[in-house]
């Protein structure tokens, strides 16, 4: 086999493996040759809210602290004029 035989065995076999795989991740998206983000918002919202939640709870442990506690009441009674 000549080395222009080989070349052109080489790029079916490449456009072959290139068609395969973009035809599984159709059938995995549910389309072919069209993007699908269907599943991003969903997944985002849910990153977002765990976010959120690990927030809370460092919040939650500081604000349980007598420092911020004294200091929190202490803007309050400014704030009231008391």
């Amino acid at each position: 086999m000549g080395h222009e035989t080989r070349s052109r065995v080489a790029r079916a076999a490449w456009r072959r493996t290139a068609q395969r795989t973009a035809s599984v991740a159709g059938r995995l998206r549910g389309t072919r040759g069209r993007p699908d983000d269907a599943g991003m918002a969903t997944a985002e919202y849910a990153i977002a809210t765990l976010a959120a939640v690990g927030f809370a709870g460092v919040l939650v442990v500081v604000l349980k602290g007598s420092e911020v506690k004294g200091l929190l009441s202490g803007i309050v009674r400014q704030a009231l004029g008391g």
